[in-house]
């Protein structure tokens, strides 16, 4: 009955949910975005689960999309996670965005415009077990090493400048 009484007041679907009862694109976006904080950090479900007073079958729940994350318990989870609350919503495309409430009530003007980012190689796992395994040398001065290496090996080939200073041949 609450949720008839909802949508007859004009807010929308009940509990967040898409018309077709799927949760919030949005609601993804963020639950991936900490599951992907909380991976890159090596921190179990459980472990966040704890830290923020829930069970890891709710932490699931979030990471998924399928409950929604509050303010008061997105703010805690921010900082458990280390990173501004800014970070949840960022690299959200355009498809994704446009299911937020004030777009879905036609309201679309933005103070600024967005940047959409077709590729973000931070989604992948790949990314994430060379920044973990980046992260756990713990010789700090090695680890510089390695990141200059990773620096140098991207730019490899690209600076025409760089072709002149090549190894020469074994004779």
């Amino acid at each position: 009955m609450a949720g008839h009484k909802r949508n007859m007041r004009g807010r929308g679907t009940s509990r967040g949910r898409t018309a077709d009862g799927s949760p919030n694109p949005i609601d993804v976006h963020v639950g991936a975005r900490v599951k992907m904080r909380r991976t890159l950090l090596g921190m179990s479900q459980e472990k966040l689960g704890e830290a923020i007073g829930l069970t890891f079958q709710q932490v699931q729940k979030y990471e998924r999309g399928m409950n929604r994350i509050g303010a008061s318990r997105l703010f805690d989870i921010s900082k458990v996670l280390e990173v501004p609350i800014g970070y949840f919503f960022d690299q959200m495309d355009e498809q994704v965005a446009e299911h937020s409430p004030r777009m879905l009530a036609g309201n679309a003007v933005l103070a600024e415009e967005t940047i959409p980012f077709p590729y973000d190689p931070m989604n992948k796992r790949e990314t994430l077990e060379l920044v973990r395994a980046y992260y756990s040398i713990t010789d700090r001065r090695a680890a510089r090493k390695v990141f200059e290496l990773m620096r140098a090996l991207a730019h490899f080939g690209t600076d025409v400048e760089d072709e002149d200073e090549s190894f020469p041949e074994e004779e």
